[in-house]
């Protein structure tokens, strides 16, 4: 079967590359064309986009590209056109993906949404969107099941898929030792500094960050550069030296790390899964806050307190995130502190919930069963 896959982020190259992999598996036959990252392109078929041509996050930021957004649209229009592809594969990016998904629907086009939008945090009224314009919705987390329920959709849910990545990872990581020489770090311990994956999250949270570096004398701060952009994006921010950075080796640098900043969104869960206790912390614009305020409906923010619906890591949001209060949380989650054991503990709980490695396989037989009906 021919399949098009569309991803517009980082984390949505990842899981699309294992679900790639797993459909190759059930299906001998299956070819692919996406948009999408190079870990998608590393599994085979055709990239015809890249996602680092399409990742735009808060209002502002949105409307200042709405141009080349509407372009991406019609690109990927056009592709699909041409492909005629049996099934349309979108994962999450639900602002760009909600528009293909109506403009496949007309046309008779079978449509899979994997990685369910979010729309229990915010604009819930997609949920309709969802019921009209999508034949199938797999999700990957375990409270969706009955989220969605109640709005009349029967979900697949098979774990994860988090957990199929680290596991590919796992046994390939370097050790502490090994991974300062690769990098040319120095022989200290390590705090990881995971800024975001867009450029505004990166302008607006890592200046910030970099300040907490100098109330930690015995700790290097390390920045997890992100795949979506480029080393010379980060250079103006490494040139004083107070922070390192590793470039596109996140799980490495979780590997060998005793805490972290991080940003919201995936990498909160990805560090919990690692057991790397953290400070959630974001910052954007007034105006995106103010918004974002308006709409979201989720009591917190990062992944890991949504899932366990309770506080598990510390959040230090908008005009909490200073360089006291991250200075504060980080001083009680190294070893020894106050919070790092129970920490510690809930982390093993959240594993509990998110289900067995093989998540993306089993997701993809799934798939390829319906397709076959």
């Amino acid at each position: 079967m021919k399949y098009y896959l569309v991803a517009g982020e980082a984390s949505g190259d990842l899981h699309g590359s294992n679900l790639m992999k797993g459909l190759k598996i059930h299906d001998s036959n299956a070819e692919f064309r996406f948009f999408g990252g190079d870990l998608m392109a590393a599994v085979g078929g055709t990239l015809a986009k890249h996602y680092r041509d399409m990742a735009f996050m808060g209002f502002l930021e949105v409307v200042k590209n709405l141009r080349t957004i509407s372009h991406n649209f019609k690109d990927c229009q056009n592709d699909i056109e041409q492909y005629q592809p049996d099934v349309i594969i979108l994962i999450d990016y639900p602002g760009f993906n909600f528009r293909i998904a109506k403009w496949a629907k007309e046309r008779g086009i079978k449509v899979f949404y994997y990685i369910a939008p979010k729309v229990w945090a915010w604009k819930e009224g997609r949920v309709k969107r969802l019921q009209q314009n999508v034949d199938k919705l797999f999700t990957i987390f375990p409270f969706e099941t009955e989220y969605f329920r109640r709005f009349g959709i029967e979900v697949c849910y098979e774990g994860n898929p988090l957990i199929d990545a680290l596991d590919q990872k796992r046994d390939r990581l370097p050790s502490f030792d090994e991974f300062v020489a690769k990098n040319q770090l120095a022989n200290k311990r390590i705090v990881a500094v995971l800024a975001g994956s867009r450029k505004q999250e990166v302008e607006k949270c890592l200046p910030l960050m970099k300040q907490v570096a100098a109330h930690f004398p015995n700790y290097q701060f390390v920045v997890a550069g992100a795949p979506s952009l480029s080393r010379e994006f980060y250079a103006p921010f490494l040139i004083d030296g107070v922070v390192k950075m590793v470039y596109n080796q996140t799980y490495e640098l979780f590997n060998v790390s005793e805490v972290a900043l991080v940003t919201s969104g995936t990498a909160t869960l990805e560090a919990a899964l690692y057991n790397i206790p953290q400070a959630v912390c974001y910052r954007t614009s007034h105006i995106s806050a103010t918004i974002a305020k308006a709409f979201i409906k989720v009591k917190w923010v990062s992944l890991v307190n949504i899932i366990m619906n309770r506080e598990v890591v510390r959040e230090l949001l908008q005009y909490d995130m200073t360089v006291e209060k991250m200075v504060q949380e980080l001083v009680s989650l190294l070893p020894g502190g106050a919070r790092r054991d129970q920490v510690l503990h809930d982390y093993a709980e959240l594993k509990g919930m998110l289900g067995e490695v093989g998540s993306s396989a089993r997701t993809a037989k799934k798939m390829v069963e319906l397709l076959s009906e």
